[in-house]
């Protein structure tokens, strides 16, 4: 505490001034020498300044003076200084607040409370005041804030020692330097412009809003004010592209993109203010809210963001000698940091360019001089370059303002006098002239009308004159107006007075003077006006900004009549005048940012999907037509893409090798297999399972490879092991009586009484003997009915009710169960004794009662008494079995077929003791086993169904399941022997189908007699035979993995429900070669989608399957043997659905023919048709047949297929299949009709393909009775047949007309076939006409039969004349035929003939005579240069040419007379020989980007070969080199130091900082640098809270230190 009070004494001591300041104080060693006003006083020199309170932000540093006298001195011991005037990082916070929440861990009345700052408080600034979060409790935490806190947020006054001291922008105590409006310290205000405006709202019924103006990004003192009833928004746009939107909805001050906006709404009007600077453009935009209109005036500074900078020297004129280099100025772009176009400066006329400085370089004298040299670079004899212009062009406009331009260049005079073209930028040194101006800027003369005379009437109505004159801008009546546009100089009047005299007709005309005056005016102009240019408007601009292009018409025109206005247009030669100009330059203005999209690349992939790009740049145009192209941040968002999917077609399917499978085993070695599978992949890009019969080329073959898993673990010699018994999971039903059955411990058995049975216990790891025998839960010993044996097994003598219930096997610690039920009257399960004596079991447990065994074993059964609890769960398990049990003893799907029982062995008591550890399942007479596990899936199966559908499925899975057991049946017996029905095999059923339609299960619908039987346990083929398809049909009901999720098999139906999500339809198919598998659905081939798919197994998966997937599917497997098909049914929640075909089936012949409901049978009479209905639906639907709506009572009610016999025409009409169940019905129906037997065609078919064989494309015809008729084009040829019934061979007779065809015939024929077909060949019109074949069967029968043969009109080529001859002289002149399309000898348009073959004509040869000596020249020889100038040459003759084509040079002179000689010579290659070059590297200079590396720049320039540097443009299509790169820089080997922190602010409680400095310094010499070249970087942090403990005897931090 003393420390405390003495250093709180002297902290007070070193505040006082001269009036107490008496502090005595040691040397200090940092203090400075006393100046000279200090030896004047009695103060001592000052100390050494203080660490800074803050390290940025802006914070105070003190020093110290002491008194050396020992009264008082006069002014301060202490000083302030500003330091850390950088700004803060943006997450480091308000300094305030940070003082705030350091509070927030001291407890105040009680509680812990977050503090927030408060600001701008009016009476004591610079104490720390906070208020608690949530609350509006306000309270001074500290008397005094930090040093170097700001007093008020919107300015740079701090708090000293609790007192606010003004600071100005320069960062300096005391100082009064201002802002400019710029923002600049002590500025001019010349780096921005003051912008004002008003803006009016116009109200329009399409425009609910308006932008009043665009404040861009750094604006400041941003006032608007809103008069009217309409409302103010913002829009923003970041520099990023990001934008924003503000309703500005309430008065307050909100922060809208880092910029604080006030706004504060009246009923009258909004004022908005920003004091900035922005910090993204800000669109001030007005809502339209009332009918009146609304003015808004507006006022900011916006920054000048373009300004000129000056570059560096450009390179020296000379290398020696004495030369001079120039600067230039570029326009700077202040916010992307980029070199922009120079109109972005021209934009401000506070931009002044600043003017290029010359200097003289490369002093040194050449090598070639004499040593000695004066330097003269710039005198008399050598003047600097200067510019020089053309003279002004013709005005572009003879009036209304237009454009005149020059050209400007600039030149250098050499000591010969001799000017010639150099750089522009030599003659930077002075403005360089203007290349446009305006001219003409006066008006175009105009019609000026005078007033109008009186009316030429004292009454009633007349006519009134005035004069129209042409003036131009002098006042000069002239010509030169158009004379459209001139006002009329007569119009009717009328005088309000009544006439009383006969009212004339028509009005009064004018006398004199008037009428003469206006005459004359008119006569005169007309006779004086010449022909003028008459201009139309201009059109619209082609483009909104940029640079675009007006265009209007200009014609020379001449009046003919003033009082008509009527004209006529002449020639441009007519007129004298200039012509006015026909396009104009309009919309000269920059264009925003905008995206341009190039044209899409190509995709990348050919099919199957893909992807394929474009560049999208983000450019703009500028107002002098050029592009810019920009950062992708100056252009507005969103973006075009730049990448999308392709859209081309599926791949074809193909081959693919699947993933390996699995390894075959669980531990050890096994393989790993790879299969084919056939794919395509979609337009989606994902790989679709196709049907393999889609896939072409060979199969791949299937791969296997080895795999390796963790080896198998195997018990280690010697190691205990708990005995195992080995039982088997199955539940067994016997069908007849047996005498003996035997059964493998651990299933359930469901048994006949009287018979007889033997229990085994295979055991491993136990002696036999040993097994202890329980029956529910009593220990079970030998008896006259139950022996149980030593060998492990028990044998029970003719089953009695006693007999039932659970049997445990007990080896050891091991045990298994069996239990026996049996089967009473009427299939009833007889359990009812097994529970009573279960009820005693537990009784007796209770009790402790022992039982009657061996010694030894008594206290192994006590201590596993807990089983008998087991032995009670296996017996309440098994009753869940009853009920299904008792169901299939119901159906008894064995009972089709019979087999003769067998004793079993005698002997088998005697050699069972031989199985040791083997367990073999015999087979059982007269009795069935079933998997456990079988029927649990089944229970599953059913809890987990709809409930609208549970006893339907039901009823179908108990189906399933009495089918596989009636195959289990037969597969393990011996010879069966079936119940053959030797009767005709109904329709719907295979021979030996497993599915009988047997009462109370049979399947809910039946195969059609189309489908093909199914693999039966009884058909046994060998192995390796080659073999038709066959499919397996797996008995077993569909599994329903969940209510969402169902699996069926071939030939079953399902039920969709409306929570199935997925359906998966197998189909297993046998035969050699293998099959292949397809699915149709309807008749009609499945179309594979996402989410219909085929996969690798060939089953069908329907994803989210809906109404529309309702339908038959049917598996078909082919091989090349042949086919099968089996079908799945698909119902909606069960209604019935029948499978249809919309086929039209037309017999002729067949005697019997079957067919689906729903085609349309035409037959002929007699014929046996048989209509097949497939129906399916849960329950199975009643079906019913109607003829024509009547009932066919004479049908069975449940038959699903109608036979008609022997039909006739009275059996004709509509058949209609009607399936009804509880969910609704059906119906379809077959359309019957009777058609008449075809005549005999066999003849006339015989012909006909004789006629297609002779001539395919050749058009033909079959004589008939009546006449046949053919069409045919000239030129061509025909075929007509003459068709004979019968075998016989007939004289036939062809007469054209009535004339006969032999070979004396004129017309081009020939005679086929015996007679019987006509060939006529290039068909002329002698062709046309009737054609008769007479058939002559014997001398007295003959028949004749016609065909009429027509010309068809058609277009061809004509020769109509020759064409010019192609030459004058010489040897290859040649007239070409000129060919025309006609029609009936008139024109017609060419595409008429286009495939017409044209006619082969020779040209005709035409001037073959002797040319007239003429110039011959070759081709230009290659250029001797590929830059900078060269020659090329050619040869040049004068020759003649003889009508024989031998070409005769003769003399020069001669072609001279006629033509002047061309040149052989001229140069080529002249653009400049152009290459990069670059200066030296500059010097390795900051900012530094990294440790010890800094950027150097060099120049980059574009020069001919000879070194004169020219526009970098011609040098565009060469690679650029580098203008700058990284460099090693010393002064960059730069690192943060941090001294020790200060002593803490005070010496308890919460409100204690301290602080440290920290400086970027050299790494080698430790010299202080400036803190931007540590920037790269973090900055260490400079202040934290010290000294938290609390403060002991009720001192609250009373103990500040300072």
């Amino acid at each position: 505490m003393e420390e405390a009070e003495e250093g709180e004494q002297q902290h007070q001591q070193q505040h006082e001034d001269s009036r107490g300041g008496t502090l005595m104080m040691q040397t200090d060693c940092s203090r400075t020498a006393r100046s000279e006003e200090d030896r004047d006083t009695l103060w001592d020199a000052w100390g050494s300044w203080s660490e800074c309170s803050r390290t940025c932000g802006g914070g105070a540093s003190y020093s110290l003076r002491r008194c050396l006298s020992s009264k008082s001195c006069e002014g301060r011991n202490i000083r302030y200084r500003t330091c850390s005037n950088v700004e803060c990082p943006a997450e480091s916070g308000d300094f305030r607040a940070q003082q705030c929440s350091a509070h927030n861990d001291v407890k105040y009345q009680g509680q812990y409370r977050e503090w927030l700052p408060v600001h701008n408080d009016p009476e004591n600034p610079c104490s720390l005041k906070c208020q608690a979060k949530g609350t509006s409790l306000i309270v001074e935490l500290a008397p005094k804030v930090l040093d170097g806190t700001r007093c008020y947020t919107e300015s740079l006054d701090m708090c000293i020692s609790g007192l606010c001291q003004i600071v100005g922008c320069d960062h300096q105590l005391g100082s009064t330097a201002k802002e400019d409006n710029c923002g600049v310290c002590n500025g001019e205000g010349s780096t921005c412009r003051l912008v004002r405006g008003q803006y009016k709202s116009q109200l329009s019924a399409n425009k609910l809003d308006d932008t009043v103006v665009v404040i861009p990004y750094g604006s400041r003192h941003i006032r608007l004010v809103l008069k009217g009833p309409d409302h103010l928004y913002l829009e923003t746009k970041t520099l990023q592209g990001v934008k924003g939107e503000n309703s500005l909805s309430g008065t307050g001050s909100l922060l809208v993109d880092n910029t604080t906006v006030d706004f504060q709404r009246f009923p009258d009007k909004e004022i908005l203010r920003m004091a900035g600077p922005l910090s993204a453009d800000f669109s001030v935009k007005v809502r339209y809210t009332g009918a009146a209109d609304s003015v808004v005036q507006f006022i900011f500074y916006q920054p000048i963001i373009h300004r000129w900078r000056e570059t560096d020297f450009f390179p020296c004129s000379t290398s020696c000698g004495g030369g001079y280099q120039l600067t230039s100025a570029e326009c700077y772009d202040m916010r992307s940091g980029r070199v922009v176009a120079d109109q972005y400066c021209h934009y401000y006329p506070e931009n002044v360019k600043p003017k290029p400085r010359l200097q003289e370089c490369n002093m040194d004298p050449c090598l070639a001089s004499d040593g000695y040299k004066q330097i003269m670079p710039y005198d008399l004899y050598h003047p600097l370059p200067r510019w020089e212009s053309t003279p002004w062009t013709a005005c572009s406009s003879s009036c209304g303002g237009g454009i005149q331009s020059r050209t400007v260049s600039c030149v250098e005079e050499d000591m010969q006098g001799q000017i010639s073209s150099v750089e522009e930028w030599k003659c930077m040194y002075t403005p360089k002239m203007p290349i446009v101006q305006p001219c003409n800027i006066f008006d175009c003369p105009k019609w000026l009308a005078q007033e109008w005379s009186p009316c030429t009437v004292t009454c009633g109505h007349g006519l009134r004159y005035r004069v129209v004159l042409c003036i131009d801008h002098r006042g000069i009546h002239t010509g030169g107006c158009s004379p459209k546009t001139k006002p009329h100089i007569k119009e009717e009047c009328t005088v309000p007075i009544p006439c009383f005299k006969i009212k004339e007709k028509l009005p009064v005309e004018a006398k004199l003077p008037w009428y003469k005056q206006a005459q004359e005016l008119e006569e005169a102009t007309a006779v004086s006006e010449e022909p003028s240019w008459e201009v139309g408007n201009w059109s619209s601009c082609s483009l909104t900004c940029g640079v675009g292009l007006q265009t209007r018409d200009v014609f020379c025109s001449h009046l003919l009549s003033r009082e008509t206005n009527e004209s006529v247009v002449l020639g441009d030669d007519s007129c004298k005048q200039p012509k006015p100009t026909l396009v104009q330059a309009c919309n000269r203005f920059d264009c925003p940012p905008a995206w341009y999209p190039a044209e899409w690349k190509v995709c990348s992939q050919s099919c199957g999907g893909g992807v394929r790009t474009r560049d999208v740049l983000c450019k703009q145009r500028l107002s002098d037509g050029s592009i810019l192209e920009l950062p992708e941040t100056f252009c507005s968002p969103p973006k075009p893409t730049s990448q999308e999917m392709c859209e081309n077609e599926d791949c074809p399917p193909k081959w693919y090798l699947t993933d390996w499978t699995q390894c075959s085993v669980s531990c050890g070695e096994g393989i790993q297999i790879q299969g084919p599978v056939c794919k395509k992949k979609v337009k989606t890009g994902e790989y679709v399972v196709v049907n393999a019969s889609s896939c072409a080329g060979l199969v791949l073959q299937q791969m296997s490879r080895p795999c390796s898993l963790a080896p198998c673990t195997r018990p280690k010699l010697g190691q205990k092991t708990n005995p195992q018994i080995t039982g088997l999971r199955k539940i067994y039903i016997q069908t007849r009586k047996q005498k003996k059955l035997q059964f493998v411990i651990g299933g359930y058995a469901y048994l006949l009484p009287k018979t007889s049975l033997v229990l085994k216990c295979p055991v491993r790891r136990f002696r036999k003997p040993q097994i202890i025998w329980e029956k529910d839960g009593k220990h079970l010993i030998s008896s006259e009915h139950i022996t149980v044996a030593p060998h492990g097994y028990i044998k029970i003598h003719h089953l009695r009710s006693s007999d039932t219930g659970v049997y445990t096997c007990m080896a050891g610690t091991s045990q298994e169960h069996f239990v026996i039920k049996l089967i009473g009257e009427s299939n009833k399960i007889i359990s009812q004794a097994s529970r009573i004596r279960e009820e005693e079991t537990m009784k007796k447990i209770q009790k402790n009662e022992a039982y009657n065994r061996p010694e030894k074993y008594q206290t192994a059964n006590l201590s596993n008494r807990s089983k008998t609890e087991k032995q009670i769960q296996v017996s309440d398990a098994s009753s869940r079995y009853d009920n299904i049990i008792s169901r299939l003893l119901a159906l008894k799907p064995w009972s089709e077929y019979y087999v003769d029982p067998a004793d079993p062995q005698e002997s088998f008591e005697r050699n069972i003791s031989s199985e040791d550890y083997h367990v073999v399942e015999h087979s059982l007479a007269n009795t069935v086993a079933i998997d456990i596990k079988r029927i649990d899936d089944v229970i599953q199966s059913l809890t987990q169904q709809p409930v609208e559908l549970h006893d339907n499925n039901s009823r179908h899975l108990l189906s399933q399941l009495a089918l596989e057991l009636a195959r289990s049946y037969v597969e393990n017996h011996e010879a069966p022997v079936f119940k053959a029905d030797h009767k005709p095999v109904s329709p719907g059923r295979s021979e030996h189908s497993l599915y009988k339609p047997v009462s109370g299960f049979s399947s809910s619908w039946r195969s059609s007699s189309t489908e093909s039987e199914v693999f039966e346990p009884h058909e046994i083929l060998p192995e390796h035979s080659l073999r038709k398809p066959v499919i397996l049909r797996k008995i077993s009901a569909a599994q329903h993995f969940s209510a969402s999720e169902v699996v069926t098999h071939i030939g079953q139906t399902v039920a969709l429900a409306s929570g199935t999500l997925s359906v998966l339809l197998h189909c297993e198919a046998g035969g050699n070669p293998k099959p292949v598998i397809s699915w149709v659905k309807n008749g009609e081939e499945v179309t594979y989608s996402n989410r219909i798919r085929l996969k690798s197994d060939d089953s069908l998966e329907i994803l989210e399957p809906v109404e529309a997937d309702v339908g038959f599917y049917t598996c078909n497997a082919t091989n090349s043997l042949g086919s099968a098909s089996v079908s799945i049914a698909v119902t909606l929640a069960g209604k019935p659905l029948i499978k249809t075909s919309r086929t039209v089936l037309i017999n002729t012949d067949a005697p019997a023919i079957a067919v689906d409901v729903g085609s349309v049978v035409k037959t002929i009479h007699a014929t046996n048709v048989t209509i097949h209905c497939q129906v399916a639906g849960l329950p199975e639907a009643d079906v019913t047949w109607y003829r024509n709506k009547s009932r066919l009572y004479h049908s069975p009610r449940h038959s699903h297929t109608l036979f008609l016999g022997n039909i006739t025409y009275s059996d004709q009409g509509q058949y209609t299949c009607k399936a009804v169940n509880i969910h609704g019905d059906v119906s379809e129906s077959t359309q019957l009709q009777i058609i008449e037997p075809p005549p005999d065609t066999s003849g006339a078919e015989r012909l006909e393909m004789l006629l297609s064989e002779i001539g395919p494309e050749v058009p033909s015809v079959l004589t008939s009775l009546s006449g046949s008729t053919l069409l045919v084009s000239t030129g061509g040829a025909a075929l007509i047949g003459c068709p004979v019934k019968g075998d016989f061979t007939p004289h036939i007779t062809w007469l054209h007309g009535s004339q006969p065809l032999n070979s004396g015939t004129k017309l081009a024929h020939q005679i086929l076939e015996g007679g019987q077909i006509l060939q006529l060949t290039n068909i002329s019109r002698n062709h046309q006409g009737e054609y008769t074949c007479v058939i002559q069967k014997n001398p007295s029968d003959s028949l004749a039969q016609k065909a009429f043969l027509s010309l068809q009109a058609d277009y061809q080529w004509a020769l109509v004349g020759h064409l010019p001859c192609s030459t004058s002289c010489g040897n290859r002149g040649l007239q070409h035929p000129q060919l025309r399309c006609v029609l009936n000898k008139k024109e017609a348009n060419v595409s008429h003939c286009q495939e017409k073959p044209k006619p082969s004509i020779n040209p005709i040869a035409c001037n073959r005579r002797d040319c007239p000596p003429r110039w011959m020249v070759t081709s230009w020889s290659t250029c001797s240069q590929s830059c900078g100038g060269g020659v090329q040459t050619r040869r040049v003759t004068c020759q003649k040419m003889t009508g024989g084509g031998i070409s005769v040079p003769v003399p020069n002179d001669i072609c001279i007379l006629s033509a002047k000689r061309p040149v052989d010579s001229q140069s080529c290659s002249r653009q400049l020989c152009v290459e990069w070059a670059t200066s030296s590297w500059g010097q390795c200079h900051g900012p530094c980007i990294g440790p010890r590396t800094a950027v150097q720049h060099r120049q980059v320039y574009c020069q001919t070969r000879d070194g004169t540097i020219i526009s970098p443009e011609q040098c565009q299509v060469l690679p650029r080199p580098l203008s700058t790169q990284n460099c090693l820089a010393d002064m960059c080997s730069v690192q943060w130091r941090v001294s020790p922190w200060t002593l803490c602010t005070a010496t308890c409680g919460s409100y204690g900082f301290q602080s440290r400095r920290v400086e970027c310094v050299h790494h080698r010499t430790g010299k202080l640098v400036q803190e931007h070249m540590c920037s790269w970087r973090s900055r260490p942090s400079n202040w934290q809270r010290c000294n938290m403990a609390p403060c002991e005897n009720g001192m609250s931090c009373k103990g500040w230190i300072y």
